[in-house]
């Protein structure tokens, strides 16, 4: 059983960014081990030790999805402010030797999700609550009640938050530098079981799913098995601290 604490933030005194981060503080779930998840006070991507992916492999491509309305909400989400991704430079340097791997059969990295700040998976977690909207549902849950999208595909703790999750394709790149991603059988995002790793696509489509993973463990990384775009540095730089700075 989870414990939570209330937070009054009726006072005029109490700044309201300030009551949003001791909120987040008290109600921060428990990683493995009991230890909580502790929000950072850092104000700015420098100060958490979060770096831009591609100034370590200008190669790699970034589609922030959360940063415009093409994702399963319909619109941007709360502390997405570019197109960029932020990862804890251990994990952006394991990802640029992945791209760089990849680079000699011709092959590339398209980043959908990097860093993902508190705020925003607090909105996803508002979202969820949420009526339903019958478009976004055809769309991105088709075959899945939204009532039990929490917790197997959001939840209110994410490794994203930590600096240390990637959302990702592979991507196949001409001679020209013109890049086509390549046919995982379902979108990035799509809630459902075919999303699964080893879910039971078609043979050429499950084959891009195992390269890709196959570059990523090298790497380090562990994938989330009911997402083929999901992959963790394995171990975490730090498991028990979250950032809340905004997306630039």
């Amino acid at each position: 059983m989870t414990t939570r604490t209330s937070v009054s933030c009726a006072s005029a005194t109490a700044p309201e960014r300030l009551c949003a981060l001791l909120a987040a503080l008290l109600l921060a779930p428990a990683v493995a081990g009991g230890e909580p998840v502790r929000v950072s006070p850092a104000r700015d991507a420098a100060a958490a030790g979060l770096v831009e992916v591609r100034t370590l492999a200008p190669g790699i491509r970034v589609e922030a999805r959360y940063a415009g309305p093409d994702n399963f909400t319909g619109a941007p989400v709360p502390g997405y402010e570019g197109n960029a991704c932020l990862l804890l430079r251990p994990v952006a340097e394991a990802l640029a030797r992945v791209q760089q791997d990849l680079q000699a059969e011709g092959l590339g990295l398209l980043v959908y999700d990097c860093y993902r700040p508190v705020r925003a998976v607090q909105a996803f977690m508002h979202w969820a609550r949420a009526d339903d909207d019958p478009g976004q549902k055809a769309r991105w849950y088709p075959r899945v009640d939204k009532d039990a999208l929490v917790p197997e595909y959001i939840a209110d703790s994410s490794g994203h938050s930590r600096g240390a999750t990637v959302d990702l394709t592979l991507v196949r790149c001409d001679g020209d530098g013109r890049c086509e991603p390549l046919d995982m059988g379902t979108p990035f995002d799509f809630f459902d079981p075919s999303a699964h790793t080893d879910a039971p696509v078609a043979p050429a489509q499950q084959a891009n799913r195992q390269r890709l993973r196959a570059a990523m463990v090298a790497g380090g990384f562990r994938n989330y098995p009911r997402e083929w775009w999901h992959y963790t540095l394995d171990p975490e730089p730090d498991p028990t601290l979250a950032y809340d700075v905004p997306v630039r």
